[in-house]
């Protein structure tokens, strides 16, 4: 497999991290997000939305979209269970990623990190924070009664939430209120094959 990818991004790790726990050998492919890469005639037949990660399965076939590749690489392994209602709730965990967390804290440390906007921007930083800060109330209450957050088996959950949770501080969250999250985060840490986010 081929996996079209930025280096720092999040989204970009979730599927690496994944494959190289499972042991399936891939290609990173260094895609210039910021250099248009990803706009370009070729990138856009491949992917219409014109964003990474994707994720190339065979020649010819792709698959976009970060939680996807997670339930497609994860098939009939333990990262996402079989019983329907135990993987109703690693998904439920995965859309809860993309609708309360990802847009307040993914996004607030690409203006702070990639775009230097934290002073010039404040305002709507800091409200946006508010909003982040909310996602990781509801990740602190989860994991205060159960050590992953679908329950007591590592998921793809945690993969999907661990992505930009483990580098929020580059945004300006502070997590030491959040002792549940910063034992969550050293639990996915110590998986077998974790590898940390490729430094750009």
């Amino acid at each position: 497999m081929k996996l079209f990818a930025m280096t720092g991004s999040g989204n970009c790790w979730k599927a690496a991290t994944l494959m190289e726990q499972l042991g399936i050998a891939f290609e990173w492919i260094e895609v210039d997000v910021v250099g248009g890469a990803t706009r370009t005639p070729a990138f856009l037949a491949r992917n219409p939305n014109g964003k990474v990660p994707l994720l190339e399965i065979r020649p010819g076939q792709y698959l976009a979209e970060s939680n996807a590749m997670l339930c497609y690489l994860a098939e009939g392994s333990p990262l996402l269970p079989k019983e329907r209602y135990a993987r109703a709730k690693v998904l439920e965990w995965m859309f809860f990623e993309q609708y309360s967390h990802e847009p307040y804290i993914a996004t607030v440390r690409y203006w702070v990190k990639f775009l230097g906007k934290r002073d010039e921007w404040k305002e709507k930083i800091a409200t946006a924070m508010e909003r982040g800060h909310a996602a990781f109330g509801v990740m602190e209450r989860q994991l205060q009664h159960q050590p992953f957050l679908a329950g007591d088996a590592y998921s793809v959950a945690d993969i999907a939430l661990f992505a930009y949770t483990h580098v929020a501080d580059e945004g300006g969250y502070e997590l030491t209120k959040y002792p549940g999250v910063r034992d969550w985060l050293a639990r996915v840490a110590a998986r077998p094959g974790f590898r940390a986010m490729r430094e750009g």
